[in-house]
């Protein structure tokens, strides 16, 4: 009996020996493949793919023990089967992957494959991503491992639609001489060329109206950054001067300016006028100006009259669900101030992200502003849109500092632009939830009870169960709660604070207000006593109203007012036995701004209906203004497509007191019939006086860098540019469709001539340069030849024949070319980069 206890003691030994000395599965040993397999699978609208493990290293994956963490669009099982994996949502588009059961681990060179639907992904910016493994071992730790993703789908057909569809499309753009193209851009309401002619040179003086110094000495600047001298101000010198004087015209925006052999003479009521006669002189500079230091700059005579359409003409930058840094953000306010566009409306928090530091809050970005790996999320948030395991790097983590900001606001105010901050609430606030109850846990446990419930947002007791457009099942604020109003009104007073440390203007905080989920607040306690003791709060759909109620009176009595998204403006009701979002008028007379949106089928006449009501609107129109949709449908074009396509002509046939006449497709890019809005609201007169502008939001789930920020960037918001300052062009105004039509024509080659002969090229070099998109040349087959065409003219296309990447010493195409195999495409712009290759397919 000795013997065999000493045995079973010496083989335990031994075997605790081989099992300290066995080697630990390297997660880089792991790769991970998701293949597309099937779109629309069995006219589901969902997509039918693979998600293959595959052990590509030496030591075995064992049977249990792991979790695989990625983002995804919502995948599921596709047979009730169960798989040797688990697929699970953990929240929002965040997933895992764990072995079941019937999983006996993944020996060396094999493979593990679990069948999966998931909403439609068509295209490649649609894939999974971010994924990473954690070891029971050590739960704590993420390790990312190799992913690819890759299609069985055949895009073929659609590639071939797309480049005939633009070649069609490109046909009707005529090149048109820079000579004849307007002079400054956007277009001026009157500009009259003269025989004249005047150069900036070393000799070069600036003679100031005093009220104007600072726009002096901004001019000076400017002139210095592109030349080998900076002029003085000051001078009493008559001849070769830059005069900005005072003159009374009739808005503070408006300017003249007069360019003679002696002088540049820029006038206005106010520094915002001077300033853009100051945009406008820069934009006479020839493009290469901004390439190489000049000596001098020759500008041809010219007198401009010219002023703004809408008083708002604005850019939305999304920093919340990816984070762009303060330099991004200095470099974007340059670009748009050169076009004249005066607000920049930033999105600084949302679910997956809290952006802004906010001085006595240091949770907010201790915890919300970082995203990684986590089990408890009390340190950082969980990942999303594939932001990884490793909080410092990724761009889901990052925040600007109060410094940050307050030299953000300066610069900004210096260029003329008002910064609107948006703090999205009560829905889309996740990250601030989950920073305030780390807060709370933090107080708690130190004995602090009334300190920890201080800016408290959510209930604690509350068993509501919803689930968000984007898959949260706890990102919306209760209203009912007095701690979240102790909440609101720190952010208010704190970013007063900011902007006059600052010296910068503030007149409306934004605090969002859209896509609250059905099922919230529904069984919340502190809900049902509200309900109790308020009478005049009916019901849980009137929590919306008292919510807005409540921070109105927080920024009035401020000096300042709200602005939201639509649903500021609309409240839940029965309509034909269901609830839909209806015009609430109960706030038309209190100066809310509504950033429309929502333009889908059916609510096309919502901004206008909003408009005639009473309520302030800023065109926001997601089929026309929301650049962060994909150009096209092409499988590799970044960006999203849930409300169509916008390409650059969506922002430029934008007519805003009727959008309705050019709007000739649906979001799916079906054509719309002919009485399509006939039973929708058209704009009033007094409507039109509400419609106070335009904006382009660009939201960043797609952008993690900011070279993806300035593909989706540019060029299109240099419609929107063009549309919310210019006059309404004739063909909007044209009763005849013929005429219009033939108008539209024209207007439209015009403009593409000067974005692709003048400003693209400016903006080659222009702020330290822009990766702006470069479009794909349209292809097609006549007489049996492929022929190409470009939508900007003046850009080249070069091709080669064996399948390979054209560089930009390939051949240039000049005509229809005979041999049609192998053939691949490249657009190269005028400082020698290429756009997407795209292969002929026959």
């Amino acid at each position: 009996m000795t013997k065999i206890c000493s045995f079973i003691l010496f083989f335990f030994t031994i075997s605790q020996g081989f099992s300290q000395k066995k080697v630990a599965f390297n997660a880089k040993d792991l790769k991970v493949t998701w293949e597309t397999v099937e779109n629309n699978y069995k006219g589901t609208g969902e997509t039918y793919s693979k998600l293959t493990l595959t052990n590509i290293g030496k030591e075995a994956l064992p049977s249990s023990g792991w979790i695989l963490y990625f983002n995804a669009a919502n995948p599921r099982s596709l047979t009730e089967v169960q798989n040797a994996l688990k697929v699970e949502q953990i929240n929002g588009d965040f997933f895992k992957a764990s072995p079941a059961k019937s999983f006996k681990g993944l020996l060396p060179g094999k493979s593990e494959t679990v069948q999966l639907l998931s909403r439609d992904l068509i295209k490649r910016t649609d894939f999974p991503r971010g994924f990473y493994i954690a070891f029971d071992s050590r739960p704590a730790e993420g390790i990312a491992v190799p992913f690819e993703a890759i299609t069985a789908v055949n895009y073929k057909d659609q590639q071939k639609a797309i480049s005939e569809n633009t070649f069609a499309r490109n046909e009707e753009i005529e090149d048109i001489p820079v000579a004849i193209l307007p002079p400054i851009f956007p277009t001026p309401l009157n500009a009259k060329k003269t025989k004249d002619n005047f150069t900036i040179s070393k000799q070069t003086k600036i003679v100031t109206d005093p009220m104007f110094s600072a726009e002096a000495a901004y001019l000076s600047t400017e002139i210095e950054k592109i030349c080998d001298f900076k002029p003085l101000i000051g001078s009493t010198e008559k001849q070769n001067i830059i005069v900005l004087q005072q003159l009374t015209l009739p808005s503070e925006e408006a300017y003249k300016l007069q360019i003679t052999s002696n002088a540049i003479i820029i006038g206005a009521s106010g520094n915002e006028g001077i300033f853009y006669g100051i945009q406008s002189l820069k934009n006479l500079f020839p493009s290469a100006t901004w390439s190489v230091k000049q000596e001098s700059i020759s500008i041809s005579g010219l007198v401009v009259t010219d002023a703004p359409r809408f008083p708002h003409r604005a850019f939305m930058m999304d920093i919340a669900r990816n984070f762009q840094p303060k330099e991004e953000i200095l470099k974007v306010i340059d670009m748009i101030s050169l076009y004249k566009m005066n607000v920049l409306h930033l999105h600084f928090n949302d679910d997956e992200g809290w952006r802004i530091e906010i001085p006595g809050l240091p949770e907010l970005t201790e915890v919300g502003s970082k995203r990684g790996h986590t089990l408890t999320e009390k340190d950082n948030l969980i990942p999303s849109y594939g932001s990884g395991p490793n909080i410092n790097a990724n761009s889901g983590s990052g925040y600007l500092s109060k410094a940050d900001y307050i030299e953000i606001l300066r610069y900004a105010t210096t260029r003329h632009i008002r910064v609107i901050p948006e703090f999205e609430t009560p829905g889309h606030a996740r990250a601030a939830i989950k920073s305030m109850n780390t807060r709370y846990e933090k107080l708690l446990k130190a004995g602090d009870k009334a300190g920890a419930e201080k800016y408290l947002l959510r209930d604690l007791k509350d068993q509501s169960v919803y689930r968000s457009v984007q898959g949260w099942n706890d990102n919306v604020i209760n209203p009912a709660l007095p701690s979240v109003y102790t909440f609101m009104e720190k952010l208010i007073d704190e970013m007063l604070l900011m902007y006059k440390e600052a010296d910068a203007p503030l007149t409306t905080i934004h605090f969002g207000g859209d896509e609250v989920p059905v099922g919230v607040w529904e069984k919340s306690p502190a809900v049902t006593a509200l309900l109790k003791r308020d009478p005049s709060v009916k019901s849980v759909d009137e929590i919306w109203n008292y919510y807005f109620k409540n921070i109105n009176k927080l920024l009035k009595s401020r000096g300042l007012y709200l602005s939201g998204w639509e649903e500021i403006g609309l409240k839940k009701a029965l309509v034909n036995g269901q609830k839909q979002m209806v015009l609430d008028a109960r706030f038309a007379n209190e100066n809310f701004h509504t950033d429309v949106w929502n333009n889908l089928a059916p609510n096309e006449d919502l901004a206008y209906k909003l408009a005639n009501a009473g309520y302030k609107v800023v065109l926001t129109n997601v089929t026309n203004m929301y650049i962060d949709l994909a150009y096209n449908k092409n499988f590799e074009e970044a960006g999203q497509y849930w409300g169509g396509y916008v390409d650059l002509d969506k922002l430029f046939r934008f007519i805003p007191f009727n959008f309705y006449k050019n709007q000739i497709e649906d979001e799916r890019g079906n054509p719309l019939k002919a009485d399509h809005f006939a039973s929708k609201e058209q704009l009033s007169e007094k409507g039109k006086l509400n419609i106070v502008g335009i904006q382009a939001p660009l939201w960043s789930e797609v952008i993690t860098s900011e070279s993806q920020l300035e593909y989706l960037l540019l060029p299109k918001i240099l419609g929107i540019a063009e549309r919310s300052w210019a006059a309404n062009p004739d063909w909007a105004i044209e009763t005849d469709a013929n005429k219009s039509q033939e108008l539209y024509k024209y207007a439209w080659s015009e403009f593409l001539n000067v974005v692709a002969k003048k400003e693209l090229p400016r903006l080659d070099y222009y702020g330290g340069g822009f990766r702006y998109r470069i479009p794909d040349p349209g292809i097609t087959m006549q007489d049996n030849k492929v022929v190409v065409n470009i939508q900007l003219p003046g850009f080249e296309i070069r091709y080669t024949t064996d399948g390979t990447m054209p560089t930009r010493n390939s051949k240039l195409y000049t005509g229809p070319i005979s041999e049609i195999k192998s053939l691949s495409f490249r657009t190269f712009n005028k400082a020698g980069r290429g756009g997407r290759t795209i292969t002929y397919v026959k």
